[in-house]
């Protein structure tokens, strides 16, 4: 790590290491872990001047009021002794990894590092609260959900990797026709999947078989969204058609039964096809080629707001007070509390925005288009705008991109060249993280260029016209022309690879023995030291004799070759 050597200079305070000018001493800490948060304003630092860039080696001067140090004799001689709000600082720059190995170095910073606090953060930060309730505090054994918050996370992380290892497929039959959307919940182990048959059909995702299927909805269904109360289809005759979930059902919808008003009904006001459909705790959002973003609440049922577009509708992600869509080839984002437009994206690809999807912060935009390009925006809102800033770029198809969707770290999207890409953005969520790019004195974002950078997997050979996927857990699934759905299952990759790397590491071990021994051996028949001379030359005599021998033995059977050969050639004359 970079800061291990950390010493603070007696003279001018200047700490090398961490690149941190202090002005007045430190002083030890003496308050534990109260003072560590991961995000937010530390114990009597300001944010706005406690920003600092380890990585390119950035200077800020902290006044002793802002420190919160007292004066005391300068005597600082590591990182320990700085006060738990500068510890707090540096350590913030840390990703998960870099903690764990800075927990190694001494029991404060093992503290410090393993405040269940951070590792709730971090986990919410990347996937949020997790849909299965924490265990409670048991007050009788004294235990808190410190390890919980840690176990969770590390488990949710191993799970990540599994995409880059090997994988099954599974094809799930049922479809007459294409499917047009996918939608995977992974809380319940469900698949709902529709199509131009017009018929919603839900999935079991472990075992992969059809539990239950619609009706004919009459329509072409383009977008589908779930959660564990509410299931929402919408199709090209403009009617949202939504079923509530039923206690006890194990998979939560009676999509087959005849129409029950008690748990099934239809929100219309589009005046054109709806193409894609989100959800939140409240509200329900809608997007249609009427150019129009409806927001609906969930439990009146009717239209809040309206949000006008200059062209269709394709996509639309909600997050907090705030909804991003596409329409043509522009990225909206709006404030939906006042229906006021925050920032808008203009010509983000060249022909139509097909494609949307948002990290779970809300942070960053990933779109993807009918010119095959998938590009990453920052729309963090700072001071008092939302901008945008494009941070990424890929292009790993050579046909329109018509579905996108994230798991952190992974973004994968779907293409009507038949293939799905596999896109790691954890290097640019880092960049971004440790202030890669800032803004100058006139408020303008300076950063790198933004080069095109390859995916870090492909998935292909699956026909053509992908229309939609989902990543969730540790499965793929996806639907296209084909009429089928296809499931790419990751649950047992690392551990297959862990056993070929233990088999590997077997037959290298093998190897390296029998090659130890070999030379053992010929170092015990070359003999040894000053004594033994002797028997050095004996065994080397005795290589020498059978060399001879077997060099007589070949040119005899060489001589005998050839006088047979002149015996065979004088019989033949």
């Amino acid at each position: 790590m970079y800061f291990m050597a950390f010493e603070c200079q007696k003279s001018a305070g200047f700490c090398k290491d961490s690149r941190v000018i202090v002005k007045n001493s430190c002083e030890k800490p003496t308050g534990g872990s109260s003072y560590f948060k991961l995000k937010g304003k530390s114990a009597g630092i300001e944010s706005e001047k406690s920003e600092f860039d380890l990585e390119k080696g950035d200077t800020t001067s902290l006044s002793s009021k802002q420190l919160g140090c007292r004066n005391v004799p300068l005597g600082c001689r590591s990182i320990t002794d700085l006060p738990p709000a500068i510890i707090s600082e540096i350590l913030n720059c840390l990703d998960p990894k870099e903690l764990g190995i800075v927990s190694c170095v001494s029991t404060i910073l093992h503290r410090l590092a393993s405040e269940h606090h951070v590792w709730k953060e971090f986990y919410n930060e990347r996937w949020g609260l997790p849909i299965p309730a924490l265990p409670a505090p048991v007050a009788a054994t004294g235990f808190s959900d410190e390890k919980s918050w840690k176990d969770i996370f590390v488990e949710r992380e191993f799970r990540s990797k599994t995409f880059m290892g090997r994988y099954s497929m599974e094809v799930l039959h049922g479809h007459t026709e294409a499917v047009r959307t996918v939608f995977l919940l992974v809380s319940a182990k469900l698949i709902f999947t529709s199509g131009y048959d017009s018929i919603v059909r839900i999935w079991d995702l472990e075992e992969g078989l059809s539990i239950a299927s619609s009706r004919s909805l009459g329509c072409t269904v383009r977008a589908l969204a779930a959660d564990t109360k509410l299931l929402v289809a919408g199709g090209t005759d403009g009617f949202i058609h939504c079923w509530k979930a039923i206690e006890g059902l194990p998979h939560l919808f009676d999509v087959k039964g005849p129409q029950n008003h008690n748990t099934e009904f239809r929100l219309w006001e589009h005046e054109g096809p709806i193409t894609t459909l989100a959800l939140d705790l409240t509200r329900i959002y809608s997007g249609s080629w009427d150019m129009t973003v409806r927001v609906w609440d969930r439990f009146s049922q009717k239209c809040l707001r309206i949000l006008r577009h200059g062209d269709w509708v394709w996509g639309l992600v909600p997050h907090d007070t705030t909804i991003a869509s596409t329409s043509g080839s522009d990225v909206y984002v709006w404030d939906t509390n006042s229906g006021e437009l925050a920032t808008v994206i203009h010509d983000a690809h060249v022909g139509k925005a097909y494609a949307l999807s948002r990290s779970h912060t809300g942070d960053f935009l990933f779109t993807g288009g009918e010119d095959g390009a998938i590009h990453m925006f920052d729309v963090t809102n700072r001071h008092v705008d939302t901008s945008a800033q494009l941070v990424g770029s890929w292009i790993p198809h050579s046909g329109p991109v018509y579905s996108l969707a994230f798991e952190f770290p992974w973004l994968v999207s779907a293409s009507s060249d038949g293939k799905l890409s596999l896109i790691d953005v954890r290097a640019l969520l880092r960049t971004r993280k440790r202030t890669l790019w800032k803004r100058d004195s006139a408020g303008q974002h300076v950063g790198r260029s933004i080069g095109v950078e390859p995916p870090q997997r492909m998935l292909h050979g699956f026909g053509s016209n992908l229309f939609g996927v989902d990543i969730g857990l540790d499965r793929i699934v996806c639907g296209g022309e084909e009429g089928v759905v296809r499931i790419w299952n990751f649950s047992q990759a690392l551990e297959t690879e862990r056993r070929a790397r233990a088999l590997r590491g077997i037959r290298l071990e093998n190897r390296m023995r029998r090659r130890r021994l070999q030379i053992e051996m010929n170092t015990k028949g070359g003999g040894g030291g000053p004594g033994g001379g002797g028997g050095g030359g004996r065994g080397r005599s005795d290589r020498c004799s059978v060399a001879a021998k077997k060099k007589l033995m070949n040119s005899d059977n060489v001589s005998v070759w050839h006088n047979k050969r002149g015996v065979s050639g004088k019989l033949k004359a």
